[in-house]
C-alpha cells in the first residue's frame, strides 16, 4: 500500500535500499553544504553517464528516459560532442565582448539556416530563462508595449520575470509577489482537462474565445507586446495543443500588431520530430527561443528573430558575459551536426510513433491512466483517481516501481500527475524496448494498491 502522506515528497529512492557507505557520504555532505531550495527526484549519487545510462557511485547503471530534463537528446558524452568540446577548450575557453570569436558567428549561422522561415538573427544566452528575459527585453523595446499574454500551464523559468510568466505549478511563484507586470494569462487548450475532452475543435474554439474577451475586456491589444506560448506545454504537463490552434493565434496577434514569441526549450531540436516543434503548426513566430538540447549538456540558449526585428534593437541595450561561449558554442556546432547526419529528427517521430501506440494500447481498459499524448519522443501519460481527477500518488507509484527497476523517469504536470517521458533521441531499438517493458510492468496497478490523497 502507498500511503502519500508518510512517502517522502521529494526523492524515489534507488533500487539499493541498504544506503552504500559512498551514496551516504554524499548525501550527507549535500544535507550540508548545499542550498536544500535545490530539489533533485531521487537519491541517485551519478558519476558518469554514457549513451542512455547514468551511473551512480556504487556502479549500478539507470537505463534514463529523463534526459537531464531534455538536455541530453543526444545521450550522456555524445563521442562527437565530448571531442568537440575538448578540442575547444584547449584553443579558446573564454573572451565575452570583448572580441568576436569564430563558434559564436558559425553557430548563429547554422541556427538562422534550421529555424523557421525569416528567422535568421541569433542572441546567445546561457539558459531557456535568460533566452526568455531577452526574448521580451526585445518585444517590448521594438514595440513600445508594456503589456504580457501568457497560457494557463506555462512554464518559462525561475528568475522573477519567467516565474511571472508560469503557471503550471502555484509553488514556483508563491511568497515572491509582486511579480513583474503587466501580464496577462489566457487559457492553452488541454482537452483532456478542458469543458470539452471528448471535442477538440470546441476546446480550441472556448480558448480562442476566451483569448479574445481577455483583448477585448481586460487589456487593450494596443497596449500588448507579445503573446509568449509553448507549442507543446512542458511542465504543464506535455500537452499538445489540437490543429487550428496556433494558425488562429498566428492571426489575432498579426492583426493587432502583437509578437509572437514562441518558447522552444524542452521541445526543440528535433524532439517532437521536427528540429522545432512549432513546424509542426506551419506558422512562423516572431522570435523563438529554445535551449536544453542545444549543446549535448552543456549551457547554452538562444534567441532567434528576423534581422528585420533584431536591427531596431540598439547596440548595447542587451548582453551577457558568458553567453555563447565558445565551448558551449562547438558543443552545439557537433551537436545539430549529429542531429542532421543521423536523421534524428525522423527517428524522434518513428520511435514516438510507435512508443504511443504502444502506450495507448497498454492504457486500454486502465481507468487510472486517463490519457497518453505527445509529439515524437515527448511523451506524457496522465493518471486519474477513481473520480477522474489527478492522482499524484498513482504517478509517485509508478516512478518509484521504475526506478527499483532501474529506469530513471520524471513527472509533471500541475499536480505532478504526468509521467514524461524523454529518452535520448539516440536511444537504441532494444533499449527501448527494455524501457517500455519495465514502465508497462511498473504502471501495472492492482485494485487497491494505491492509497489516493
Amino acid at each position: 500500500m502507498l500511503d502519500n502522506k508518510k512517502t517522502n515528497n521529494n526523492k524515489y529512492k534507488s533500487p539499493n535500499r541498504s544506503v552504500s557507505d559512498k551514496t551516504k557520504h554524499y548525501l550527507d555532505l549535500d544535507a550540508q553544504y548545499v542550498n536544500p531550495v535545490l530539489d533533485r527526484y531521487t537519491d541517485i549519487v551519478a558519476v558518469r553517464g554514457k549513451g542512455a545510462y547514468v551511473y551512480d557511485v556504487n556502479g549500478d547503471a539507470f537505463l534514463d528516459l529523463g534526459s537531464g530534463i531534455a538536455v541530453n537528446s543526444l545521450g550522456h558524452c555524445h563521442p562527437a560532442v565530448v571531442s568537440a568540446i575538448q578540442e575547444q577548450a584547449a584553443e579558446l575557453i573564454h573572451t565575452s565582448v570583448t572580441t568576436h570569436h569564430v563558434r559564436y558567428i558559425e553557430l548563429a549561422q547554422k541556427l538562422a539556416e534550421i529555424s523557421p522561415g525569416n528567422l535568421d538573427s541569433v542572441f546567445l544566452s546561457n539558459s531557456g530563462a535568460e533566452a526568455l528575459e531577452g526574448a521580451v527585453k526585445l518585444a517590448r523595446y521594438v514595440t513600445g508595449r508594456p503589456a504580457l499574454i501568457n497560457f494557463r500551464g506555462s512554464f518559462h523559468g525561475r528568475t522573477l520575470l519567467s516565474v511571472a510568466l508560469t503557471t503550471s505549478k502555484l509553488y514556483f511563484r508563491e511568497r515572491l509577489e509582486p511579480l513583474p507586470g503587466p501580464i496577462y494569462t489566457a487559457p492553452f487548450p488541454y482537452t483532456f482537462r478542458s469543458a470539452f475532452p471528448k471535442d477538440p475543435n470546441a476546446c480550441v474554439k472556448d480558448c480562442l474565445h476566451q483569448l479574445r474577451l481577455l483583448l477585448h475586456q481586460f487589456v487593450d491589444p494596443q497596449q500588448v507586446a507579445a503573446m509568449i506560448i509553448e507549442p507543446i506545454q512542458g511542465e504543464g504537463g506535455y500537452v499538445v495543443p489540437p490543429p487550428g490552434f496556433f494558425s488562429e493565434l498566428r492571426e489575432i496577434t498579426s492583426s493587432h500588431g502583437i509578437l509572437l514569441i514562441v518558447d522552444e526549450v524542452q521541445s526543440g531540436f528535433c524532439r517532437t520530430g521536427k528540429m522545432f516543434a512549432i513546424e509542426h503548426e506551419n506558422i512562423v513566430p516572431d522570435i523563438m527561443f529554445a535551449a536544453k538540447g542545444i549543446a549535448g549538456g552543456m549551457p547554452l540558449s538562444a534567441i532567434i528573430a528576423s534581422k528585420d526585428l533584431t536591427s531596431q534593437w540598439k547596440p548595447a541595450r542587451h548582453g551577457s558575459t558568458f553567453g555563447g561561449n565558445p565551448v558551449s558554442c562547438a558543443a552545439a556546432l557537433a551537436t545539430i551536426k549529429v542531429m542532421q547526419e543521423e536523421k534524428l529528427a525522423q527517428r524522434a517521430e518513428k520511435l514516438g510513433n510507435q512508443m504511443l501506440a504502444r502506450l495507448k494500447k497498454f492504457a486500454e481498459g486502465r481507468q487510472y491512466i486517463g490519457d497518453v499524448r505527445g509529439r515524437g519522443l515527448m511523451i506524457g501519460i496522465e493518471f486519474n483517481r477513481p473520480d477522474g481527477q489527478p492522482s499524484r500518488p498513482i504517478t509517485k507509484h509508478v516512478m518509484q516501481k521504475c526506478l527499483e527497476n532501474k529506469l530513471l523517469v520524471i513527472n509533471c504536470g500541475e499536480h505532478g500527475q504526468v509521467i514524461r517521458l524523454i529518452p535520448p533521441l539516440t536511444i537504441s531499438d532494444s533499449e527501448l524496448e527494455k524501457a517500455c517493458e519495465i514502465l508497462e510492468k511498473s504502471m501495472d496497478i492492482k485494485e487497491g494498491e494505491i492509497i489516493h490523497e
